[in-house]
Parts: C-alpha cells; sequence; structure tokens
C-alpha cells in the first residue's frame, strides 16, 4: 500500500503523468450548492474541501484591471446589479447556480480601450500581499498545491471587458485591436507575478479561463485562433514554464479541433473536458494522454442520479488515470441538484476507484 501523499505531491505525481496514491480530487460547486450543503449538515465554518477530506489548491491572484468603480446599483432578495473593477454591469442572481446576467459596458471600442488601457499598471498595491505573506507558509508546510490565477483571453475579454459580439465582430474587423487587449492583459499580471515570484512566494501552476467553445462549437476559426489568441496563450505557457510551473487551461465548450493547437503549445493540464458540449474524455486521453494532463470530464448532467453517475464514474474514471495525468472532478461546477449525501457518494467512490 502506498503512503497517503500530500496534495501537493499528488499533483506533481499527476503533472509528470506518474501514479501516485490516488487520482487529485478537486471541484468548484456554486454558491447555490455550498447553501444546500449547508442546510443538508455541512457546518458554515468548514470548507467544502476539509468536509469531504479532498485535495487542497490555494489559489491567489493580482489585480490588473483599469479599476472602474464597484458599486451595487439595485439590490433586493433574489439579485443585485453591480458595476466592476472592469467597467461592465452584471445582473447576479443570489440564490441560483449561474453565470451573471451582463447587462452594459464601459469599454466598448478603442477609444475606450485606450482610456482602460492607461489605467492598468503594475503597481505594488495590485498585489495581495496580506494575504499571500499570511497564508504562504502554511500552504507549503502543509502541502498544499499552489496555483496562480492569470486573466487574460478571449473569454474574459468578451464576457467580462467589451461584449461577445463587440469582440466577436472585431475579431473579424478589428483584430489589432483584440491582439492588442489580450496581450496588455496579460502584460500586467506577468509584471504583477514576476514581483512576487522575486519576493519568494513561487507558486506550481498557472491557471486561466479561457471559453473557446460551446456545444458542439467554437466561437471562432482555428485560423481565427492560430493568428488572434494561440500567440498570447504560448506567451503565458513559456513564461510559466520559465519559472519550472505548470500551465493548465480552464476551456469550457467542445474545443476539439483546438487541443492538437495547445499541444503544439506546450500546455500541461487541460479542463474541464465538458462532456455535454461534445467533449469525450477517454478518446482525449488516448490520443493526448501523454502530452496533456487532463482534469474532469465527468459529467455533471448525471450528478444527481446516483446509479447513472456511478456507471459513468466506472466507465471513465479507471481509463482516465492509467499511468497518472488526471484529475477528477466534475465537467464544469457541482449544481445545486446535487446533495450534500450525493458528492459524498460521488466523492468516496472517485478515492475508491481512483487509487493505483
Amino acid at each position: 500500500m502506498k503512503t497517503k501523499m500530500t496534495s501537493h505531491e499528488r499533483f506533481a505525481r499527476a503533472f509528470a503523468h506518474k501514479e501516485g496514491d490516488r487520482v487529485p480530487i478537486i471541484d468548484s460547486p456554486w454558491g447555490a450548492t455550498i447553501e444546500r450543503w449547508q442546510a443538508e449538515g455541512m457546518p458554515k465554518d468548514v470548507s467544502f474541501v476539509d468536509f469531504f477530506d479532498l485535495d487542497h489548491v490555494a489559489g491567489y491572484s493580482v489585480d490588473n484591471s483599469p479599476r472602474y468603480e464597484s458599486k451595487i446599483i439595485e439590490q433586493t432578495d433574489e439579485y443585485v446589479v453591480q458595476t466592476t473593477p472592469w467597467g461592465a454591469t452584471l445582473k447576479n442572481w443570489k440564490h441560483a447556480a449561474s453565470t451573471p446576467e451582463f447587462i452594459d459596458f464601459t469599454i466598448k471600442d478603442r477609444d475606450s480601450w485606450e482610456q482602460a488601457k492607461a489605467r492598468m499598471t503594475s503597481s505594488d498595491d495590485r498585489i495581495p500581499w496580506d494575504y499571500v505573506k499570511a497564508h504562504y507558509h502554511e500552504w507549503r508546510e502543509k502541502g498544499w498545491w499552489i496555483e496562480c490565477g492569470l486573466w487574460f483571453g478571449f473569454d474574459v475579454t468578451h464576457s467580462w471587458t467589451v461584449g461577445t459580439e463587440r469582440l466577436l465582430m472585431a475579431m473579424v474587423e478589428d483584430p489589432e485591436w483584440c491582439v492588442d487587449m489580450f496581450n496588455h492583459f496579460l502584460d500586467v499580471q506577468i509584471a504583477l507575478m514576476d514581483r512576487m515570484w522575486d519576493a519568494g512566494y513561487t507558486f506550481d501552476s498557472v491557471r486561466w479561463p479561457d471559453d473557446m467553445g460551446y456545444k458542439y462549437h467554437q466561437f471562432f476559426s482555428v485560423n481565427t485562433y492560430r493568428e488572434l489568441l494561440k500567440p498570447v496563450q504560448k506567451r503565458a505557457i513559456d513564461w510559466a514554464h520559465s519559472k519550472g510551473a505548470k500551465a493548465h487551461l480552464h476551456s469550457c465548450g467542445d474545443i476539439n479541433p483546438l487541443v492538437p493547437e495547445l499541444v503544439e503549445i506546450g500546455l500541461d493540464a487541460l479542463n474541464p473536458l465538458e462532456v455535454k458540449a461534445g467533449m469525450n474524455p477517454i478518446e482525449l486521453k488516448r490520443e493526448y494522454g501523454d502530452k496533456l494532463v487532463f482534469h474532469g470530464g465527468i459529467n455533471a448532467v448525471l450528478w444527481d442520479q446516483p446509479e447513472a453517475i456511478e456507471a459513468e464514474m466506472q466507465r471513465v474514471l479507471p481509463m482516465m488515470k492509467e499511468n497518472g495525468g488526471y484529475i477528477f472532478s466534475s465537467d464544469h461546477s457541482v449544481p445545486s441538484s446535487v446533495s450534500l449525501e450525493d458528492f459524498r457518494r460521488i466523492t468516496d467512490l472517485a478515492k475508491e476507484l481512483g487509487k493505483f
């Protein structure tokens, strides 16, 4: 029997495509899911990671926003309408598992972008020094995996910054503007993260969200990806590798045509392998299992159906864990239809099936 490993040891083995004591197990429940679990008996002062004995990933990031004013415009018992540091106005439901509804944006053209860009500087007050100083050494002593969050690319530019239709049109009509936004986001982030690294606060991986697909399709062609986004993602990956860190991408939807492109630029790990959108984790493992670490791929649609999710896990997990290189989680987030006991059964089974 293998000695019980720390989370850091499990992730390090997974990223090295080697077997550990078991696969790492993490996930991202919606806020409404946490509310349900607390109503069903999970203590409010205990994190779900500790409650279910999952793997610990410490995450932090820096502020590369234009720092527009954040304020609440309207609030009810059900929702809140507010502005963000990126200049977006959005509506969030308080007790429902959903993405925000984006209502308006400050950045709408090149001129408003230039004004925002001038506000996005790499000043020291954009780094969460107090938070990292208070926790970093504990994370290392307890053997947690430390992840640096990046914020750049297509997804956060269309969804949080300028609007989906506006960016998609600009990728055809004004691609230079799009590339400038992608690169400036990353420039500021790298400058800030370099300061943290030089101060001794190192990280094991970088991870960023860049949803490039939806159900059975991508937002843009492979050629557009190669011309506008791929060089920026490569720069982020190369920067992470220069630190000895791994590069971990979250990209929802069907991104099958883009996977070989991501392999080519040296991506280390891909998440979430969204089954309902058209991703097949087993086929991806067969094709790229020696090149990519796969994270997710367990169909979230089935998580509130005990027999169906057990069968799915028994079908998928043994294949995905072969020769290491797999991190267990849902293929997006844990929905609020999943009860406390549902999740307990799933994580207990993942620990059993995920043993080496």
